[in-house]
């Protein structure tokens, strides 16, 4: 894999994954605070994971999609 797609590869995780991690400890901080630090890791990642996969990735993938598209069109006009 060639180092600029690797490049836009964790960009587009981190985007996915940065606010997601934040809104999950945002909404459920608090009531993980009681569990030791392996049980809270686990309950953020058997949640996280799946909906980075499934619906984050997917969503900016999309985004991204429908931005080039728009890019082309628009220079196409030109």
């Amino acid at each position: 894999m060639k180092a600029k797609v690797r490049l836009l590869m964790s960009l587009k995780i981190w985007l996915v994954i940065y606010p997601s991690i934040t809104l999950f400890l945002f909404l459920f901080g608090q009531q993980l605070s009681s569990l030791p630090l392996y049980q809270r890791t686990f309950i953020l990642t058997v949640s996280l994971v799946p909906w980075m996969m499934f619906v984050g990735l997917p969503f900016v993938d999309l985004l991204m999609e429908k931005l080039s598209v728009k890019k082309a069109v628009k220079q196409s006009a030109k």
